[in-house]
């Protein structure tokens, strides 16, 4: 089923009625996000989100269930001739779409596996579309959540040859530095790093702050943390975004901030049965949070 939604063109498409198709925005108070135009008959919609740098194409992963990717599918609306189409299936069995910092490359996870090595895939934009996911990184450590910044310095997750790449509890997050002869990891460490696992994180694209999923308890449940890129290359010890987002106990990851920097995004849940992307103001909390330090 395809939902198709009229609009008038603007000036700057993310200030318009437009922009985050066509949802009325959240204030401090999370909400979910358009729930019924992402959920489908049989799946829900979970994980990190990606919006294009002009907010004109969306795309979400899907699933049935949280711990395979049997079913799983990367689902996206795009604006085009004033109008919202979609939802579309990219691909199958792909999720954590992110985009590089010139817009024209989708960096994926997921894909068949060869059960050795862990994959970053990738996707190139043509005047037509998408290319097939083609293995952009492969190692025989972990990586997970994997985005780059302007920098060049890229972040993921990763046990970075410490343990059992299946074993998420050794994941930390890591910067990866890449150059044409060598690829480099190395963990950040504390404060932001600790002994469980925490490797869900987004990284703002200029470095200067990163938000984790960290205080995890037993059966997998944390809360969402910031910790800010101080000037002599540390990272602040990580602070809770507060109680209307860490809101009791429950699963939060994928955390996402939209290109114009004002909304968070991030899936939260207490099983798939109620499991939802959720937005939330972000900047003037950001600001708030800053001065706060």
């Amino acid at each position: 089923m395809c939902c198709v939604f009229t609009a008038d063109a603007q000036t700057s498409f993310w200030n318009s009625p437009d922009a985050y198709l066509g949802q009325t925005p959240p204030n401090d108070t999370p909400k979910i996000f358009a729930k019924r135009l992402l959920a489908q008959k049989d799946t829900f919609a979970l994980d990190r989100v990606a919006w294009s740098d002009d907010g004109k194409e969306f795309y979400y992963p899907t699933n049935n269930t949280w711990f395979s990717g049997v079913n799983s599918k990367l689902r996206y609306f795009k604006f085009d001739g004033g109008k919202w189409t979609g939802p579309f299936v990219l691909n199958a069995h792909y999720y954590a779409p992110t985009f590089s910092v010139d817009d024209n490359t989708m960096y994926l996870l997921g894909g068949k596996g060869d059960g050795k090595h862990a994959f970053v895939w990738a996707s190139q934009r043509t005047p037509g579309g998408w290319t097939d996911p083609t293995v952009y990184l492969e190692k025989d450590y972990g990586l997970y959540d994997f985005m780059p910044t302007i920098s060049g310095m890229c972040y993921v997750g990763s046990n970075a040859h410490q343990g059992d790449r299946k074993d998420y509890t050794t994941y930390d997050i890591c910067q990866l530095k890449m150059t044409p002869a060598d690829t480099t990891i190395t963990s950040l460490a504390g404060p932001i790093n600790t002994p469980r696992f925490h490797c869900d994180f987004y990284v703002a694209r200029d470095e200067s702050y990163i938000i984790v999923s960290t205080n995890e308890t037993k059966t997998y449940e944390c809360k969402l943390y910031i910790s800010f890129h101080k000037p002599d290359d540390s990272w602040s010890t990580p602070v809770s975004l507060g109680p209307l987002i860490n809101n009791g106990v429950a699963h939060r990851w994928g955390q996402y901030v939209s290109p114009d920097g004002k909304y968070l995004f991030y899936s939260t849940g207490h099983s798939p049965a109620d499991c939802n992307i959720y937005w939330v103001r972000f900047d003037t909390l950001l600001e708030k949070l800053k001065r706060s330090m």
